[in-house]
């Protein structure tokens, strides 16, 4: 390498640089404006020292000034990218690709030329170019010389972070519970990204998709339930480089009430492409083209932390919130049991039997002074078995169709109205019409039986109410009933349980079509959840709630609040896999399998 062949590639640097120039120009009257200005005016002062100066008029004692406006010019570059594309209005790909191509070429040549105008090596390669001799600098020289040798140091160490975790790896820290006892709140990690296609700031340029994911594999992914336009992502990027620069220090990440933003999300892929999923009593199943039938997805019951009581002690006291009390576990587990049990046949004839006696009491003469007020007027919010209420604690506390209150004013209501006994009759049997076959959805059977539960314990609760009115006892007096005591544990039993309907279960995913063909996870898309499925709201759920039919097969079917929604992620919107835990320093290592974090 000679001087003139540095000076050719040097004009070939700074032209690519102008040429990068014209591609951010922007005429539309916002931020993108800006690109093209600052693009271009650091080309032009980096081609006047470097070409004109320096190589061209051959004042050599520009060289150090050159090698400078080098080093940044990759940067701002990357600045005017962004810039260009952080206003109202895109760029086609096209364009991006051939911005992108001139950013790489131009960067690359910065690299090349720099390395050969090293101090260690410039005056081998540039003619008639001496260092000069370094001079003793004291006082207030010395104070402004090493502070300007700081804060350069500082600004390029920033960009240079900066290209490390938009293209190799990046820090994250932990913001929730969701992958406990995989990960703790605070934990930060080292996520590697190469191999999943990084792409340049506001583009969909970048890298090629080289990772193959793995069920198990742990990835950071863009949240899809945040808006993804322009703005949102400006927005996001602007925050994600603070983060980066603080070294995962400060969010600006933040929501519209000013809560931080659940992006990105850290979780466990779980389903892969070609797979259709369901989940039932904490179990994963899938199945595929290949095969029919569902079947259990093993690995899935190493990673599913359902039980946080039997994590080892030595991580316990990290633990902020353990979602179910042991006996609180094992009243679930009691639950699922009896739910499997059901005999549908018995509960059809019980059902019958509850509406046979309810109209042989509502047509007793002890009740012939109740004034009938027309037809009964049940509504969906009437038989809701759980509704989410916000406590001032800010916890939340349930009650419905099975609490104290509801089932005995519904009882009074029905016993008013003239139809009141034809109501419960249809309410208890019409689901008895019906022959239904689950053809394996575990998910629609377990849930219609669990209506059955609901149906049977409002019955006997509605039956029992007219039976203590028959024998005129006072209602103050009804909770002493043994009777009542029972079916209230049952209600109470079955109300638990359906708050954690959600948390625990899963529909098909995707579902059928209309036709019930089977539908499956599109190529290059994932399925994935929080280790910790109790407190992990992830991709099975939204984040609105809406009043839902436990089962589609009963007119009547007890509802109840449902954030129920499973979407599937393009792996356009993972970021990397987890390759390190480097904090806190007793845990360090790489995460995978936390089994062993799991008591014997």
């Amino acid at each position: 390498m000679n001087t003139k062949k540095l000076s050719v590639l040097s004009a070939a640097c700074v032209a690519g640089a102008a040429l990068f120039s014209l591609t951010v120009i922007s005429l539309h009257g916002d931020i993108s404006m800006l690109a093209f200005p600052f693009s271009l005016a650091f080309t032009t002062v980096t081609a006047f020292f470097g070409v004109q100066k320096l190589f061209r008029a051959g004042e050599r004692r520009f060289l150090p000034v050159f090698r400078e406006l080098l080093q940044y010019l990759p940067y701002v570059l990357l600045i005017a990218f962004v810039l260009r594309r952080a206003g109202q209005f895109g760029t086609s790909t096209v364009l991006d690709v051939f911005s992108v191509l001139l950013w790489v070429i131009a960067s690359a040549l910065t690299l090349i030329i720099s390395y050969y105008l090293h101090p260690k090596r410039v005056e081998k390669y540039v003619d008639g170019y001496k260092a000069p001799e370094k001079k003793k600098r004291t006082g207030l020289q010395l104070i402004v010389s090493e502070t300007v040798s700081w804060i350069d140091a500082l600004v390029q160490a920033v960009f240079m972070v900066l290209l490390l975790n938009i293209f190799i790896v990046q820090l994250y820290e932990i913001p929730s519970e969701s992958m406990v006892p995989e990960f703790l709140i605070k934990d930060r990690v080292v996520v590697f990204k190469t191999l999943s296609g990084p792409k340049f700031p506001l583009s969909k340029i970048g890298l090629p998709y080289l990772k193959s994911y793995k069920r198990g594999d742990i990835v950071v992914f863009r949240n899809p339930h945040y808006e993804d336009d322009r703005k949102s992502e400006v927005k996001t990027f602007v925050s994600q480089l603070v983060y980066m620069i603080t070294l995962t220090k400060v969010n600006l990440n933040m929501d519209e009430n000013g809560n931080p933003k659940a992006d990105p999300l850290v979780k466990r892929l779980t389903g892969l492409p070609g797979e259709q999923l369901m989940m039932q009593d904490g179990v994963l199943y899938h199945r595929t083209k290949a095969s029919d039938e569902f079947t259990a997805v093993t690995a899935d019951a190493k990673w599913a932390a359902w039980n946080l009581n039997a994590t080892k002690p030595s991580l316990k006291g990290d633990i902020q919130q353990f979602p179910l009390a042991q006996e609180d576990y094992e009243a679930m587990l009691d639950c699922e049991e009896k739910r499997n049990a059901l005999d549908i046949t018995s509960a059809s004839l019980e059902c019958r039997s509850l509406a046979d006696r309810f109209r042989v009491l509502a047509s007793q003469k002890a009740f012939g002074g109740v004034e009938k007020t027309g037809k009964v007027n049940i509504s969906q919010n009437d038989l809701a078995v759980l509704k989410l209420v916000k406590t001032p604690m800010g916890g939340y506390y349930d009650y419905g169709l099975l609490s104290d209150s509801v089932s005995t004013g519904l009882t009074f209501r029905l016993l008013q109205a003239s139809d009141g006994a034809d109501w419960f009759a249809h309410f208890m049997t019409d689901w008895t019409e019906q022959k239904i076959d689950f053809a394996g959805d575990l998910y629609s059977e377990a849930n219609y039986k669990l209506n059955l539960m609901i149906k049977l314990t409002f019955g006997r609760l509605v039956v029992r109410n007219l039976e203590l009115l028959s024998s005129g006892l006072q209602q103050s007096l009804w909770m002493s009933d043994g009777k009542r005591l029972d079916y209230f544990a049952q209600a109470q039993m079955l109300n638990s349980y359906v708050f954690l309907l959600d948390r625990r279960n899963m529909p098909i995913f995707p579902p059928n079509d209309g036709d019930g063909n089977p539908q499956y996870i599109p190529d290059d898309c994932y399925f994935m959840m929080g280790d910790n499925r109790f407190n992990s709201l992830d991709m099975r759920h939204s984040y609105e709630d809406r009043l839902t039919a436990l089962t589609p097969y009963d007119t009547y079917s007890a509802t109840y609040y449902s954030n129920m929604d499973p979407q599937y992620v393009h792996r356009s919107r993972v970021l990397g896999t987890t390759a390190y835990r480097f904090w806190p320093l007793p845990r360090r290592g790489i995460p995978g399998n936390h089994s062993d974090l799991l008591s014997e």
